[in-house]
């Protein structure tokens, strides 16, 4: 079994704390602040992300797939640690970054350059809450259902995705969900 967001994160928000602790009781006030930022930024998510909370809102991505600004100052610790994951995650190179389930659907992670889309332009969906919509991209009709990593979207919000898609599909459109990371996998 592997973690899910709430465990890493929260992880993470414990070393960040120690390291607040350590560095406030050396006399490094100063230098410690934003370690202790950085640390309730990170337990907040770790909360927040927990299967009982499921609050993706929290961090204002909007139906567009634009974070504001409040957001990326408020929870820079927590976008700097996922920006790196995403970026290595799609640059390691091992994975192919998306698969075709079938005829004209894809599934795959986030798409953090034009190379890593499926061909014809396909039509967006956006599973995530903490990464936002490339520029690249804004060609593309585009849907944002919110979701945390290693979470999945409420029922209702999987039927507003399915008839979105369907109707992406009757214009003879290809449809890629993604999530974060996406899995490519081979269906041949």
């Amino acid at each position: 079994m592997s973690l899910g967001i709430s465990q890493v994160i929260g992880f993470k928000a414990t070393v960040m704390f120690l390291v607040f602790a350590c560095l406030r009781s050396s006399g490094l006030t100063l230098f410690s602040i934003p370690f202790l930022h950085a640390s309730l930024v990170d337990f907040l998510v770790s909360i927040t992300s927990l299967p009982s909370v499921n609050l993706p809102l929290l961090l204002g991505k909007s139906i567009d797939g634009r974070i504001p600004i409040w957001s990326i100052l408020v929870f820079s610790p927590f976008f700097c640690l996922v920006r790196f994951f995403a970026f290595w995650w799609s640059f390691k190179g091992r994975e192919a970054p998306y698969s075709e389930i079938c005829e004209g659907l894809y599934v795959g992670g986030w798409p953090s350059s034009l190379d890593k889309l499926p061909p014809n332009d396909p039509a967006i969906i956006d599973c995530t809450c903490e990464l936002p919509r490339n520029v690249a991209l804004s060609r593309n009709p585009y849907l944002c259902i919110p979701t945390w990593d290693t979470r999945a979207p409420r029922p209702l919000e999987i039927e507003y995705a399915v008839r979105w898609a369907c109707q992406q599909r009757a214009k003879k459109r290809p449809v890629f969900i993604h999530c974060a990371h996406g899995i490519a996998l081979d269906f041949d």
